[in-house]
């Protein structure tokens, strides 16, 4: 039986993954053990911290949240407390916003909470 070459194949395969570590310095975007080494890492930072922006992103609304509140007089717990008893369905992201760019909206809210 004939030998078979890889060489299509491989070809291909390589180009992906130097097309992949377009941009990379030195010989990471030129040599394919090196650009393959840095694209597998790149991918799993990537892939990691698709999760961790969500973190992030949440641990900044809720102390934007926490600020505004405690200007108006209310902790972030009892404020967020007051919002579910009065049946208020807002997510931290809008409440976050408003907190920034409506601050008079959200003074509105904490008395409305107050008051619940």
């Amino acid at each position: 039986m004939s030998r078979v070459k890889a060489g299509l194949r491989k070809r291909a395969r390589h180009k992906k993954v130097i097309k992949l570590a377009k941009g990379y310095f030195g010989n990471k975007s030129k040599n394919f053990r090196m650009a393959n080494q840095a694209v597998m890492k790149s991918l799993s930072y990537a892939y990691r911290d698709r999760k961790a922006k969500k973190r992030d992103f949440r641990q900044l609304w809720i102390s934007r949240i926490n600020a505004a509140a405690r200007i108006n007089g209310m902790s972030y717990s009892r404020f967020m407390n007051g919002l579910k008893k009065s049946g208020i369905d807002l997510n931290r992201k809008v409440l976050a916003d408003m907190a920034i760019n409506d601050a008079q909206g959200f003074a509105q809210l904490v008395e409305s909470v107050k008051n619940a």
